[in-house]
């Protein structure tokens, strides 16, 4: 990023930002679902279709509140560490000027959106009178990228936690946008995902445009070191173990038999994903290693065969 490129980059934030644009979102009292029945299999399982389906909205109200704490995390635990120590200078690799004033807006906005979402979910909380069950104290990246960083010898650390977060900026950008699009869900959170997407659009161009700028310095060991941890990373960042645990924790609370929650238990052990090419996540991951140019590397290739189609 050079002088132009940041001119370019603060009049984007200043006129499109979420947070100097968008108005405070207020949760309707209607008839829409408060989270997309797509985002959460179970509900639409055999075994709840058929044994206990008057749970829906009460499953769909503790996924959402699930959402919204994934989404503080990951924004408050994760992005903003990364994004603030490039703004502020401290990050291991150097770069200019530009690109630590783009770090400081991404920091803005996920603060901002960790705020919006804690909004979100005390208005739900209100009209709802049901408070969240105990909510995880992590996400799947919170184990995810300290396991590659920890895989990386001393030099190479920075650089692998720089593109474990480039990585799940991106994948994130196109989950918000598929939420986004649900005509099936109250008006009020899918412009809160809209809002979200408007930002996460930018911050994902301004994480790869510094995956690529890395990759262009980095050594040819370099990138083979890194080429073999990203397999790792996928797996972990794509494992089911935190979402299978809170269904567990659901369907406790569900007021039902023993003989239903154990048929829900069954079910719930059969939903996740394979962690394939054909795994959802793992194609916007691809999408990203090309645009970043780490997928030219034939080094990385090799590495993520089994994922390119």
């Amino acid at each position: 990023m050079n002088a132009i490129d940041y001119s370019t980059f603060a009049d984007a934030w200043e006129s499109r930002a979420s947070i100097r644009t968008r108005p405070r979102r207020l949760l309707e009292d209607d008839d829409r679902l408060i989270y997309p029945l797509s985002r959460q299999p179970l509900v639409s399982s055999e075994s709840f279709l058929t044994l206990c389906p008057e749970q829906r909205d009460f499953v769909l109200l503790q996924s959402l509140y699930k959402f919204i704490n994934d989404v503080v995390i990951f924004e408050t635990d994760i992005v903003d560490r990364t994004a603030r120590s490039i703004a502020k200078g401290r990050f291991p690799i150097h770069f200019p000027f530009a690109c630590r004033y783009a770090a400081m807006t991404v920091v803005v906005d996920e603060d901002y959106h960790a705020l919006v979402a804690m909004d979100f979910m005390q208005q739900t909380v209100a009209m709802t009178g049901i408070e969240p069950l105990e909510l995880p104290e992590e996400i799947e990246l919170s184990r995810a990228i300290p396991a590659a960083i920890d895989m990386a010898p001393e030099h190479l650390r920075a650089a692998m936690e720089l593109i474990c977060v480039a990585i799940s900026e991106n994948t994130v950008t196109n989950d918000v946008a598929a939420f986004a699009k649900d005509e099936t869900v109250k008006p009020s959170i899918k412009g809160l995902m809209a809002d979200h997407l408007l930002d996460e659009g930018r911050h994902a161009g301004f994480w790869t445009r510094l995956v690529r700028l890395y990759w262009q310095t980095a050594s040819e060991e370099d990138r083979d070191l890194i080429a073999q941890i990203l397999p790792v990373f996928i797996v972990h960042y794509l494992t089911n173990d935190i979402q299978k645990s809170f269904d567990f924790r659901v369907i406790e609370h569900l007021p039902v038999a023993e003989e239903i929650r154990q048929a829900l238990r069954r079910e719930a052990m059969g939903l996740a994903y394979p962690i394939n090419r054909h795994h959802p996540l793992v194609i916007n991951i691809m999408r990203f290693l090309r645009n970043s140019s780490l997928l030219d590397s034939p080094c990385v290739q090799d590495a993520l065969s089994d994922y390119l189609i």
